[in-house]
């Protein structure tokens, strides 16, 4: 397996499966045609006309437009037409940094094809010269690809937090990372992909942070989302990434982009070493 593999698996999906969603005049996701003739239900909060979907604009601020698609999506769940919520909401914007138009359920937000936000850590140490990182390994029982390997820390961005404070959080919760020390993470760049889903388009972007730790530092999971740390030699990461997916889908990204900007992989060794550098911000 290429390494380039795991970035068209993140960027694999069919444009004809989706309508443009659109609110108040905003671009904001797409949504399968299945999913859009289940939206006609409700004429009162979606207008599905023509080859697009959008919110009613009598829905005029982001509260009643957070209200109004709860309320949908409630009757949607009892149906089986939309994901179990999880209680976590998510900003709906535009751009990065817009004020959002809306909130919505973290599990929805797929359905709608919105772009969702997250922050991946990498936690590295160096050791006689070589740079060896600590690797998550996924509860068994994590919803989405159980008992796979991640990053040290990642987690999506919820509403109410910025993206410091939500670092500094799921740095806690995930490894058992003391303030001082999370803030001492190095934002270092920016991924993105776009992929189908069970529930629809996943345009998702990373905010990726680099963190060294001590080399008597041990990560410690507190919220039961990690079943276990290993400290990792990049070769060995590396090996593995050439040899199947033993790790979370989107988290090759973030390793790849690493090895990168660390210099661990070579434009004169990775004959597609242009390409992977493209590849992880493919779907910005």
């Amino acid at each position: 397996m290429a390494l380039i593999d795991h970035i068209k698996r993140c960027n694999a999906f069919d444009p004809s499966r989706y309508l443009p969603f659109t609110i108040a005049g905003h671009p904001i996701g797409a949504v399968t045609r299945d999913f859009a003739a289940k939206l006609a239900a409700f004429p009162e909060v979606f207008v599905t006309e023509g080859a697009a979907v959008r919110l009613r604009d009598e829905l005029a601020t982001p509260e009643a437009r957070t209200a109004a698609v709860e309320d949908v999506l409630e009757h949607m769940r009892e149906a089986g037409s939309a994901p179990k919520k999880k209680g976590e909401l998510y900003r709906v914007v535009e751009h990065w940094g817009d004020g959002p138009l809306m909130l919505i359920d973290r599990a929805a937000v797929p359905v709608f094809g919105i772009r969702a936000f997250g922050v991946h850590l990498n936690g590295f140490v160096r050791r006689n010269g070589a740079i060896r990182l600590w690797i998550a390994q996924r509860a068994a029982d994590r919803v989405i690809e159980p008992g796979k390997l991640d990053n040290m820390v990642a987690g999506g961005q919820p509403a109410g937090l910025d993206l410091r404070e939500n670092l500094i959080k799921e740095s806690a919760e995930e490894a058992g990372i003391a303030s001082d020390m999370a803030q001492k993470a190095v934002p270092v760049g920016v991924l993105g992909y776009c992929m189908d889903s069970e529930w629809g388009l996943k345009p998702d972007t990373l905010f990726v942070y680099d963190l060294e730790v001590p080399a008597d530092f041990t990560p410690r999971n507190t919220d039961g989302e990690v079943s276990a740390f290993r400290l990792m030699e990049a070769s060995d990461i590396l090996d593995l990434l050439r040899n199947g997916q033993s790790f979370k889908f989107n988290v090759p990204l973030v390793l790849i982009d690493f090895f990168i900007r660390h210099g661990l992989l070579s434009p004169d060794t990775e004959p597609q070493y242009l390409d992977l550098v493209r590849g992880v911000r493919a779907g910005l």
